[in-house]
């Protein structure tokens, strides 16, 4: 069964959505700071395979913490009594960040849980209604602007699983061409022209912040240029910008490159983004959706749990699923895949869109945007 908003809501969520309007959208509907009904009363029993290492407190923020994992194969299946089709909306299905959906759906995984998945190629402020609505049911992207937005104006949704963290080795970040007697050490960032392929509102604005303001910038001291992800780099090296978010692989074109200085990149062991929920799996179907969880996480466990580019039989295969390039795939480090949430992290988010003039109002409290409860249950785990 799906659920519908209620018409003004819906009509509200459409304008934050694809505007990224202000808080000054329609008053949400009913209060949902509180668990939902039928999560606060699900029995979570210990799983086979998924002990202590199942579950990091999600308090800790340390670069060093290693990402929660059970053994391979687990957690094992538990196949839904009717088969369920679910639909998850991504950007993209060649990124790496999308190989364990991929990954999950090639191997069957989905499938040994009674669920027929599909992949739909959407951008996140046309699949935010549509998530809503229930239309669709379930979004891969990141609890961007637009999504606190959203929830501000009536969204039932919520964030339910982490995707990864960067490797340590990684400068998937923030690059500046240095001026004349500049160091990387010393680089002043006020009043920089910044090439994005992304721009205002995505989560990038967390970590972006934290390098701006070690180097005398800020996010409302910088002038942004949207580029195309061909143009980002070139504007860079020909000086149509000053500095430049680059991503993998592009960021190893600069590597070691005089005259280049790499500033910083996403957190350590703090994943930015991952699985969206809407009413249908949080609401009207909950088996389903720890289901789609307890598959995704077996996929990680399974295929993803060390260092995955070190097989490269693996590698192959994996490029030719994501239909990449092998070499530009085996040419960055791998990332961290890891379904948990921080604690904070979504407060964090919402300040850098406060800075950015994306976003007004109270921060949300964080149950209005985060639930952990399925992937907890998927492993065993009980608060």
């Amino acid at each position: 069964m799906k659920r519908h908003l209620r018409g003004h809501a819906y009509g509200a969520v459409v304008a934050v959505g694809v505007l990224l309007a202000s808080s000054a959208c329609s008053s949400p509907s009913a209060d949902s700071t509180q668990p939902k009904a039928d999560l606060a009363t699900r029995t979570v029993r210990p799983v086979d395979g998924c002990g202590d290492t199942s579950w990091t407190d999600p308090a800790d923020r340390s670069p060093t913490r290693g990402p929660a994992r059970c053994r391979p194969g687990a957690p094992a299946p538990q196949p839904l009594p009717e088969p369920r089709k679910l639909t998850i909306a991504t950007g993209t299905l060649s990124a790496e960040y999308v190989a364990p959906l991929q990954v999950a759906i090639d191997k069957g995984e989905f499938k040994q849980e009674g669920l027929d998945v599909t992949l739909k190629v959407l951008p996140t402020p046309d699949a935010l209604p549509l998530l809503a609505k229930g239309d669709i049911d379930a979004l891969w992207a990141a609890p961007e602007a637009a999504v606190m937005n959203g929830v501000r104006g009536g969204f039932d949704i919520r964030w339910v699983a982490g995707n990864f963290s960067p490797d340590p080795k990684s400068k998937s970040g923030l690059w500046v061409r240095l001026g004349d007697g500049e160091s990387p050490d010393r680089v002043a960032m006020a009043g920089r022209r910044m090439g994005t392929m992304i721009g205002k509102g995505s989560v990038i604005a967390y970590p972006m912040e934290k390098a701006l303001e070690a180097h005398g910038g800020g996010l409302d001291r910088i002038q942004y240029q949207q580029l195309g992800s061909a143009d980002v780099l070139t504007a860079l090296q020909n000086g149509g910008v000053d500095s430049a978010w680059l991503l993998d692989p592009v960021w190893r074109r600069v590597d070691g490159e005089p005259g280049y200085a790499f500033l910083g990149g996403q957190p350590l062991g703090e994943p930015l983004g991952g699985m969206l929920y809407g009413p249908s799996l949080l609401d009207d179907d909950v088996d389903a959706g720890v289901a789609l969880l307890r598959g995704y996480v077996r996929t990680i466990n399974t295929y993803f749990a060390t260092d995955y580019k070190k097989n490269e039989t693996f590698v192959t295969y994996l490029a030719k699923l994501l239909k990449s390039d092998e070499a530009i795939l085996r040419s960055t480090p791998p990332l961290r895949m890891d379904w948990e949430i921080r604690t904070g992290t979504t407060d964090r988010l919402q300040a850098a869109y406060r800075a950015q003039g994306v976003t007004e109002g109270d921060t949300l409290p964080e149950p209005k945007t985060v639930n952990r409860a399925l992937y907890e249950e998927a492993v065993g785990h009980r608060p």
